[in-house]
């Protein structure tokens, strides 16, 4: 006896009615339903902030936006798993397009992908900590500086120094005066380490962590074809 076979279509976003009412408090229905725009939600430990993301995507799937147009950001991999793996359950269509991720990995696939527009290869190192601070005695040993001599700042405290710069967007003159007077007298060698440390980096095709969000954002703005 022959068997009939019949293909059907993957199941498309379209096709997903889900009750939001009856899923979701009125406060994470009211979050999970706003109209398309900047919104800004304050939610505290436990007030189901993955539920409401989650639900979210789903919303804006059954509205017809492609997934590859649908970004979600964390601070830690663990919500990022968890995120993707509740989208992936929830929706019975491909969302594979979808990106998520925390701020510094998806930096790390947006620089691999269009990096070289700020002169980077595909196939960059990332320096963690231990890597950065012996670039950085380095970089200061090349400078002819004896940090004996004039105690200079050890390579980890320099790396704390430029790294506050990044995520502050301040100068170092700045940051010194506030949070380490007691090298503002060391000013024009720090901002000499600094220039040799960025150089040396570009040299070998390296980034910190800082430059993964740093050099993201330079990247977006400066070259709109990339975003």
């Amino acid at each position: 006896m022959s068997r009939r076979y019949i293909l059907q279509r993957a199941p498309s976003a379209a096709g997903i009615h889900i009750d939001y009412a009856g899923e979701l408090n009125p406060q994470q229905l009211a979050a999970v339903t706003a109209p398309p725009g900047p919104i800004l939600v304050i939610a505290g430990a436990g007030s189901g902030k993955t539920r409401t993301l989650t639900y979210r995507v789903a919303y804006l799937l059954e509205n017809g936006i492609d997934p590859r147009n649908i970004l979600l950001l964390t601070f830690t991999n663990k919500a990022a798993r968890q995120m993707l793996d509740r989208v992936a359950n929830l929706l019975p269509v491909d969302a594979s397009g979808l990106w998520g991720g925390t701020f510094h990995s998806i930096g790390n696939r947006m620089l691999r992908r269009h990096g070289s527009v700020l002169g980077y290869s595909s196939g960059f190192t990332i320096l963690d900590r231990e890597d950065q601070k012996d670039l950085i005695d380095t970089v200061v040993s090349a400078s002819g500086i004896n940090p004996k001599e004039i105690r200079f700042p050890k390579g980890d405290v320099l790396a704390d120094i430029f790294s506050f710069t990044v995520n502050t967007e301040r100068t170092i003159e700045e940051l010194l005066a506030e949070k380490f007077p007691y090298f503002l007298p060391l000013i024009e060698q720090i901002k000499d380490v600094h220039a040799r440390y960025e150089k040396k980096k570009k040299a070998t095709n390296s980034t910190d962590f800082d430059d993964l969000l740093e050099k993201t954002l330079r990247m977006l703005k400066e070259h709109e074809e990339v975003a």
